[in-house]
């Protein structure tokens, strides 16, 4: 498992994409710049790993478009210290990207055999999430809450009251919504019964899984 220069060379020509497309936040910029998305997709996928595409990881999940991480994440406007959860470990990159940003970083995968996989991929490569999780990403993880911001990297048919429900007051919602495709839509906890709701254009997300525990 080689990170080169190549690789890296390529990494600054993806931000500069996603620079043009309106990516600001420094952090984000810096952490897709750092980290190795070639390492979380099979290696028949490596040359095109830093193409602004999604790419499939087995179990019938992808890793998403680089884009589309850097706009949720930039939308989380996270500081370094907060507590995350995030919903789908899925390939483990964006779990990567938010570690980065100096996040403590909760997170939930629905698919054993990728939760087993990705866990071990973290770990090689050093990134430390606080704590990762085989669940029902509808339930969230209420032992841990609240939190500073929640990230959801799958579509989701409606929201999950108790991901609102753990929510800090303050605190950012990201979810992407409806069947195909979803419009991702942000929530802010302004107080324990208000939540403001803003919806920021369509983007696809394979679906959001439910009660398979």
């Amino acid at each position: 498992m080689k990170d080169t220069l190549k690789h890296k060379g390529k990494r600054k020509q993806l931000v500069k994409v996603l620079e043009d497309k309106g990516i600001l936040s420094r952090a984000v910029l810096s952490a897709v710049t750092e980290i190795p998305r070639h390492l979380f997709m099979d290696s028949g996928f490596e040359d095109h790993a830093y193409q602004d595409k999604a790419f499939p990881i087995g179990a019938g999940q992808t890793i998403s478009q680089p884009y589309t991480v850097a706009f949720q994440s930039e939308l989380l406007q996270l500081s370094k210290g907060d507590k995350i959860l995030e919903i789908g470990t899925g390939s483990g990159y964006q779990t990567a990207v938010l570690c980065t940003m100096g996040a403590k970083v909760f997170s939930i995968e629905r698919q054993q055999e990728l939760f087993k996989k990705t866990k071990l991929l973290l770990s090689k490569l050093g990134y430390r999430p606080k704590y990762l999780s085989f669940g029902d990403g509808y339930k969230g993880l209420e032992e841990f809450a609240p939190y500073k911001g929640i990230i959801v990297t799958a579509g989701a048919p409606y929201v999950p009251k108790p991901l609102l429900s753990q929510l800090a007051i303050g605190g950012r919602l990201v979810i992407p919504v409806g069947d195909d495709p979803q419009m991702m839509t942000l929530f802010v906890r302004k107080t324990e019964t208000q939540f403001e709701k803003t919806e920021l254009g369509e983007f696809r997300f394979v679906p959001l899984l439910e009660n398979k525990n």
